[in-house]
């Protein structure tokens, strides 16, 4: 095809894909059923990865529960079957153990059957600034947020590959979009999630596996615990989000094959702004914003005995 041809083609789908989203904005996708769907979830002990557990038990899907926190994994399970889950497995594991992750993952298949729905929700926070944080810390930082995505992609994207049929998902966070300052090694983390997902996302569709679906997800600060003592600067427009709240959307663009999600709205602006300012007001923004100032009172969470 010659250029003028390709050219005219890039044109007119641009403008068919701009009217489709418009309309997208006021008749949402019908949602689709996950009854009988082996959904697999990482960090599903407590937070964001155990209400996902009982969204998805409400919903007939068959629930593979990971998690380091045996206790809390354990209480998942035992919630998911209060709100209706007809099969739940949980299973100890590791993500940041590359052989652990390949371990467990041969005993799902064996013990469940091939995950269907993959989310990588297991994530850790040191919240110190990159030349205070210990080498070990920041090894770990990688190992869970993302070298931990690579392994359990290995594992079962082949057999959702064989089938045409599946779903990856990956909880990343805003800040896989926008450097925040005192968050050097979960932002490198979580820009890594970001930029895996969307190229598996391609690889898939240049394969012509179009049954396997992607879905990113950039929240903002959630109420989890995990970043227990950040501040907002501007609550109105960056509030720290509900955990029920933030839960409840991503379902709904899990359920939807929904490709991108941020939380609030106003980051689809931010990150807008930021690809197209110059780098001085980018800066300029960022610190109205607060990003300078979010981690001056981290705690995270606090580990129990």
């Amino acid at each position: 095809m010659n250029f003028f041809l390709e050219t005219l083609k890039v044109l007119v789908l641009s403008i068919y894909f701009l009217l489709e989203s418009l309309v997208l904005l006021f008749i949402p996708v019908r949602k689709k059923s996950v009854v009988g769907e082996i959904v697999l979830i990482t960090g599903a002990g407590s937070g964001i990865g155990r209400l996902l557990a009982l969204k998805f038990a409400r919903l007939g899907a068959t629930l593979v529960l990971w998690d380091i926190n045996q206790e809390g994994n354990k209480e998942t399970s035992r919630l998911a079957q209060e709100n209706g889950a007809v099969r739940v497995h949980a299973y100890m594991c590791d993500c940041s153990k590359r052989q652990e992750i390949y371990r467990v993952a041969d005993q799902v298949k064996k013990e469940v059957g091939d995950v269907s729905i993959l989310i990588n929700n297991a994530g850790i926070v040191t919240g110190k600034k990159f030349i205070d944080c210990p080498d070990s810390l920041m090894e770990k930082t990688m190992e869970v947020n993302i070298m931990a995505h690579f392994w359990t992609y290995k594992a079962f994207l082949p057999a959702m590959m064989a089938s045409n049929h599946g779903h990856l998902v990956s909880i990343a966070s805003s800040a896989g979009l926008i450097g925040v300052n005192g968050l050097s090694d979960y932002c490198a983390s979580k820009f890594a999630a970001v930029g895996f997902a969307e190229t598996i996302g391609l690889e898939m569709l240049d394969l012509g596996k179009t049954g396997i679906k992607t879905t990113i997800v950039c929240p903002y600060f959630i109420n989890t615990g995990m970043f227990d003592g950040c501040k907002t600067k501007w609550p109105c427009l960056l509030p720290i989000l509900d955990t029920e709240y933030a839960a409840e959307k991503i379902m709904s663009a899990i359920l939807r094959e929904q490709v991108y999600i941020m939380m609030p709205r106003a980051m689809y602006f931010l990150s807008f702004l930021k690809s197209i300012l110059p780098v001085k007001m980018s800066i300029l923004l960022g610190d109205y914003f607060g990003a300078f100032h979010f981690m001056d009172y981290f705690k995270g969470r606090v580990k129990k005995d």
